[in-house]
């Protein structure tokens, strides 16, 4: 299934990407930074979708609360439990 997610106090203002057979893949940010974001999804391409959570969650940038990967993070936990809704 295809997910997008509009990011909440990052420079990153929108996530997509795909989780199928349980995987993360194609995640693609919109803003934020260049390099990081395009890093990321290199590194996480193919990992199951809870692993990607437990790795990310609660990253923070600089003062901020949350951060481009932890919003990635959350976006996936609302799509697996979208996904649990729908079965």
């Amino acid at each position: 299934m295809h997910y997008e997610y509009k990011t909440k106090h990052t420079c990153a203002t929108k996530i997509t990407f795909d989780i199928e057979d349980a995987n993360i893949h194609n995640v693609k940010f919109t803003g934020g930074c260049d390099g990081n974001l395009k890093a990321v999804p290199l590194l996480i391409e193919g990992w199951k979708a809870e692993d990607v959570v437990k790795k990310l969650r609660g990253l923070k940038c600089g003062g901020r609360q949350t951060s481009c990967t932890d919003q990635l993070s959350v976006a996936i936990m609302q799509a697996l439990e979208e996904g649990d809704k729908d079965n």
